[in-house]
């Protein structure tokens, strides 16, 4: 029963790296457009999603 456990938290770790790849994607997208428009408190809350969502995908890989 362990390794069947185990099993579907690696699958669903890797599953869910698409979907942290997409948001990064995104969310770089929405720096950007906060860099464009010099918006220093969207330029701080994209870093600050940025730094979650890569510490996401680190655990995700790990797994």
């Amino acid at each position: 029963m362990k390794y069947v456990m185990e099993a579907l938290r690696k699958k669903e770790a890797q599953e869910k790296l698409p979907v942290i790849r997409m948001e990064i994607d995104y969310e770089l997208v929405t720096l950007h457009d906060a860099l464009q428009a010099h918006d220093q408190v969207e330029i701080i809350k994209s870093k600050e999603r940025l730094k979650k969502l890569h510490q996401q995908l680190l655990e995700a890989e790990t797994e």
